[in-house]
């Protein structure tokens, strides 16, 4: 029998709940949608039938409630991979861990997990106000780097041929590169654009912006426009992906992430209304998890 988790490791509130989500297992539903702007999460829930479940901690703000006979949970996780760290360790720690005993359970619980964000575009194709869906994300910001089973996910042809093709620095984190939940790919890409999208651990520098600072990589978003593997392209940029598959997929749950792109690097159009596209995306999720 293993040893419980340390009191140091699994952290709970006074109630019991996880802790910076503050949510219990009885909160937790199979399909679960995450956001980045706390604001964005009630846009969400006003599409539900019923919101019986509110909760805020910082940025993380939950929704509960039904659509269309379903039970779903609506999720900011703020801006930024190490947000997803914490979102998707403490959700499966809800549901997987007996938090009494704080022992694994031996019955797995796997959940949906769908990301609806915003983005900007690598290549000039791609229109703002269209819906890019993530087939694969390449993470350049470190995070999966350090849990030891990266290197059983990880599409290890792809990292080595953006290596390759980008002339990558080694001082710079290893770009690790994961797949998305085959399930959710297939449920979400009528309507969609699929590719490749890559992560950033930052929003200036670290996706090729300069404003008083130079980037230190000299014309990243060109070489990520060019790259191409296997008749794939990278097609936006982002902040949380590659967490989100690689966390998902380590510890056995469908993930996949869609965004609205709202600008486009490449041909520098800006959207003039790319909250009436979320809305559209936003009732697209809701109604392929319901079918």
């Amino acid at each position: 029998m293993s040893k419980p988790i340390a009191e140091t490791e699994l952290i709970l509130n006074s109630n019991g709940s996880v802790y910076h989500l503050q949510l219990l297992p009885e909160h937790i539903c199979e399909n679960i949608i995450i956001v980045g702007d706390p604001g964005r999460v009630a846009t969400v829930s006003n599409f539900f039938d019923t919101v019986d479940l509110r909760i805020q901690n910082r940025e993380f703000v939950t929704h509960g409630g039904t659509y269309n006979g379903r039970r779903f949970l609506v999720i900011s996780s703020g801006i930024g991979t190490d947000n997803i760290d914490i979102l998707l360790n403490e959700l499966d720690a809800a549901v997987n861990i007996d938090l009494k005993t704080r022992l694994a359970k031996e019955k797995h619980t796997a959940l949906n997990i769908v990301r609806i964000g915003t983005s900007g575009a690598l290549q000039a194709d791609i229109p703002v106000n269209s819906f890019v869906l993530s087939e694969y994300a390449i993470g350049f910001d470190g995070l999966l780097n350090y849990y030891a089973a990266l290197s059983t996910i990880n599409e290890d042809s792809l990292s080595e041929a953006f290596i390759k093709q980008s002339n990558w620095s080694s001082k710079l984190p290893y770009p690790y590169a994961i797949k998305g939940s085959e399930t959710l790919l297939r449920k979400f890409e009528e309507g969609c654009i699929k590719g490749i999208t890559a992560t950033a651990p930052g929003f200036y520098a670290p996706q090729g912006r300069k404003l008083r600072l130079d980037p230190w990589v000299i014309n990243f978003n060109q070489q990520l426009t060019n790259f191409n593997y296997d008749k794939k392209r990278i097609f936006n940029f982002e902040m949380e992906t590659s967490a989100l598959y690689g966390l998902g997929k380590l510890l056995g749950h469908q993930t996949c992430t869609i965004c609205v792109i709202i600008a486009n690097r490449e041909t520098k159009k800006y959207s003039d209304n790319y909250a009436a596209s979320m809305q559209q995306l936003i009732e697209l999720v809701l109604e392929r998890l319901t079918k």
